[in-house]
């Protein structure tokens, strides 16, 4: 057996036995006698967070990426000494810890090993920077899988790959072009149907070797900073990834618009242009919501101007939009250009708020203006002012929502693409170099936009796009996978991305619908729509340099294809909007991957296609030209062909019938599905039914819809209406059940049923115990009724 000792001479140093140890509530510390402190936290019953310093010293314990209301707490908390270990227990797991070489190794409490150190925690000197080069090395067991690091373009499962999180303005990437626009540097692995996450939180570029370089080793390191990471048990994968996102937060409930369909390009101008495309939407009947303003609607490409030759008026032109439904959304980049004569540049000079290199000038690189200075946005008094800026855009001019690009930051015409590394930060009372600070850069921009946002659009709801992220991005903002291409390559990586990111508990996602450079043709644009609207945020984007990219570019067939799937978006936007909720309030993923459904199922690991939009919805994209159809792969249980009713058993590959106008679409047994009428844009229409599809299964099966206002926080208050629908299906009965909760008063009276599969005919109605005709319940030949909003229990008897 090689000893640390022994391995010191490859350049890496190792902790060596454990001189020493103590306990302080739910920390436990162990130290070695080459000055290594290993910290472990007890979290939570099946979260741990294990921190090692060198040469007997912590640096401040301080992160960007957590979220102050995570919940904290464990039932039991056992340690034991053995003449070669020190054990740690919780009711879910046990730690090892070596005391020769302070390697780790967890497992469950029947002792199935879950995973353990390789090599464990090693390091060596950074002579470049100073510091240390931080590494840990896992054993990789035989068929464990890894998924999540966020936006990789690569194949959901990471098994054999190797990536790193740097963020980085990647135009026009392509299929395993790494690194991308985010860094969430967390993973999932699965071994022997049991799942865990590590979360590496530093904010140095981290690496990840996933059985790339060892086919039995999987490894990360920073180039910086501290070994500090966090294990989470599940053992299944939900489990996993619901007790991250609450680690890292969830977001607010947006406005119930930002889920409609939003158009953008680079760029709509002038006025007459915008004004064009919105009338253009309703002429056609062609729901929309959201209408982009890139970068030209600056004057020079300043921050907080309009170009007034262009826009003339942009508060009257605003105001009109909204009249007819339409929702402005503005472009913020972190570059402000240097000029004397304006006024957010010299503010920033007179209070030092802009970012110097290390040896004292400011830190300046061409973007869009010109050359530019940046703001300090890891500074909180620049946050503060950041916030401020944006008070005449939404209060006073009427500005709805706010997109912020280029924020890695991106700067252009130099070999890195962004700030010098010797570039200075706050680091909020941490000083930093821009080597610590570069990946929380634009995070720490979007989260002074959003409270500027939030504070001036009240009493509405925020609503904040980024670009760039670092783990905990998803409390500020949703955000969009960067520039991407028009092909059928990167529909598919725009499929995986949504399920990566979400499976990295940042669910309020999406892509530039059609690809933001060069252009789809008709075919390829559908599809894309078709992929799109099953995404939490829906927004046509293109670069505009290859011609247009409206829903109505392509000829009348696909204009009436793309109609149609936007129409089905919005008919869908309470279930969606159920999906944030419980995303918001439990960390539940708004898309899931087949392997986070079903991880028991080995079919499942190496799926990259099919996925679960909310609980109960099944997708499955075509994603190669000139298709009739295709095959994929039916998940376990039983599903309702969307289309034709059909039931098929899952659990086997299946041809799937998708001319152009249909995309693979299966619902749930079991399931309700709740729906609004089809509206040009939210709140056009007052709700007078609440349409449900339900689709019959003999047993049990439990669905939700919530509803409030779709706006404002009186929902915090509790108005808001949240029904819980137990179905329970027998062969000449259907129970339904429905436990109501929240305040909220919705404007429809009655609930209208459509039954599908129902295998007996209706012979009588019974609402709360007493039976109603069936002329009560409007009942149809197509088995569709009526039945009052509040009922407690609905009868449906067959003969």
């Amino acid at each position: 057996m090689i000893t640390n000792t022994e391995l010191e001479y490859k350049g890496n140093l190792y902790p060596n036995e454990i001189v020493d140890f103590k306990q302080d509530t739910d920390k436990i510390y162990f130290t070695t006698a080459n000055g290594v402190i290993l910290q472990i936290t007890v979290l939570r019953n099946s979260m741990i967070r294990f921190r090692y310093a060198t040469d007997h010293n912590f640096e401040p314990d301080f992160s960007y990426a957590l979220n102050k209301n995570a919940l904290r707490g464990y039932n039991e908390l056992d340690i034991r000494e053995t003449p070669t270990e020190y054990i740690i227990s919780t009711v879910r797991m046990n730690i090892l810890i070596d005391k020769k070489t302070l390697r780790t190794q967890i497992s469950d409490p029947e002792g199935n090993i879950i995973c353990e150190d390789e090599l464990g925690f090693h390091w060596e000197e950074n002579y470049e920077y100073g510091g240390n080069i931080v590494k840990m090395s896992k054993i990789t067991r035989t068929g464990e899988s890894y998924y999540g690091m966020g936006d990789k373009a690569t194949h959901s499962n990471l098994k054999g790959k190797r990536v790193e999180n740097w963020v980085t303005d990647q135009y026009a990437y392509g299929k395993d072009q790494d690194p991308l626009y985010k860094a969430i540097p967390f993973y999932v692995g699965l071994t022997d149907n049991k799942a865990y996450g590590i979360f590496f939180d530093n904010t140095f570029k981290t690496h990840f070797d996933f059985a790339h370089e060892k086919k039995h080793v999987t490894s990360f390191w920073a180039d910086g900073g501290e070994m500090n990471y966090y294990f989470i048990y599940g053992p299944t994968m939900e489990k996993v990834v619901r007790l991250y996102t609450d680690l890292t937060g969830t977001p607010e409930l947006p406005p119930l618009w930002a889920l409609g369909f939003q158009q953008s390009k680079w760029s709509y101008f002038p006025e007459s242009r915008v004004k064009e495309i919105a009338q253009k939407f309703r002429d056609l009947r062609i729901p929309c919501d959201g209408l982009y303003l890139d970068i030209d609607y600056m004057d020079g490409f300043r921050c907080f101007t309009w170009d007034k030759k262009l826009f003339p008026d942009p508060k009257k032109m605003i105001a009109d939009l909204a009249e007819d439904g339409f929702k402005t959304v503005v472009m913020i980049d972190p570059g402000i250009k240097i000029d004397r004569d304006y006024w957010i540049y010299q503010e920033a000079m007179e209070k030092d708020y802009f970012c110097k290199r290390g040896d004292g000038p400011y830190m300046h690189g061409k973007v869009w203006p010109g050359e530019c200075n940046f703001p300090d946005f890891t500074n909180p008094k620049v946050r503060k002012w950041w916030a401020e800026l944006y008070k005449e855009f939404m209060a006073d001019i009427g500005v709805h929502a706010v997109w912020n690009d280029m924020n890695e930051p991106a700067v252009m015409e130099v070999p890195s693409k962004t700030a010098p590394l010797d570039t200075r930060h706050d680091y909020d009372g941490h000083p930093s170099t821009h080597r610590k600070a570069h990946n929380v850069y634009g995070m720490q921009m979007v989260r002074a936009t959003y409270n500027g946002v939030k504070k001036h659009v009240y009493p509405k709801r925020p609503f904040v796009i980024t670009r760039a992220a670092y783990a905990g991005t998803q409390r500020y903002a949703c955000t969009w996978t960067g520039d991407n291409v028009a092909t059928w390559e990167h529909l598919w990586l725009a499929n995986v991305q949504m399920q990566r990111m979400c499976i990295s508990g940042y669910s309020f996602v999406g892509s530039d619908i059609g690809g933001f450079a060069e252009q789809p043709d008709g075919e390829l644009f559908a599809r894309w729509v078709q992929l799109g609207i099953f995404h939490p945020f829906c927004r046509v984007h293109s670069s505009g340099d290859h011609g247009d990219q409206e829903p109505w570019s392509f000829g009348e067939e696909i204009t009436d294809i793309v109609r149609k799937y936007i129409e089905l978006r919005y008919q869908l936007l309470p279930y969606l909007y159920t999906m944030f909720y419980k995303y918001s309030k439990e960390g539940l993923p708004m898309l899931r991957a087949l392997v986070m459904y079903d991880q028991e199922d080995p079919q499942t690991h190496f799926r990259t296609d099919e996925f679960i939009f909310g609980e109960q919805i099944l997708v499955c994209p075509i994603q190669e030209p000139n298709s009739k159809g295709r095959r994929m792969y039916v998940p376990r249980g039983k599903w309702y062909n969307y289309w034709n009713g059909e039931v098929i058993k899952g659990g086997m590959e299946k041809w799937v019938v998708a001319d152009i106008d249909k995309i693979p679409m299966f619902i749930k047994e079991g399931a309700m599905i709740p729906k609004y009428p089809v509206q040009q844009y939210v709140g056009e229409l007052k709700v007078l039914e609440l349409l449900v599809d339900v689709y019959f299964k003999l047993g049990v099966e439990n669905s939700t819809v919530y509803e409030d206002a779709q706006d404002g926080f009186d929902y915090k208050k509790g108005r808001y209406s949240l029904r819980n629908f137990k179905l329970n299906g027998k062969e000449n009965e259907l129970i339904i059940q429905q436990f109501k909760d929240g305040s909220f008063i919705t404007s429809y009276e009655t609930i209208k049923m459509q039954l599908h599969g129902l295998p007996f005919t209706i012979e009588a109605v019974l609402i709360d115990s007493e039976k109603v005709s069936l002329d009560a319940v409007k009942l149809l030949e197509n088995n569709c009724i009526e039945v009052p909003k509040e009922f407690t229990t609905l009868q449906l008897l067959g003969s």
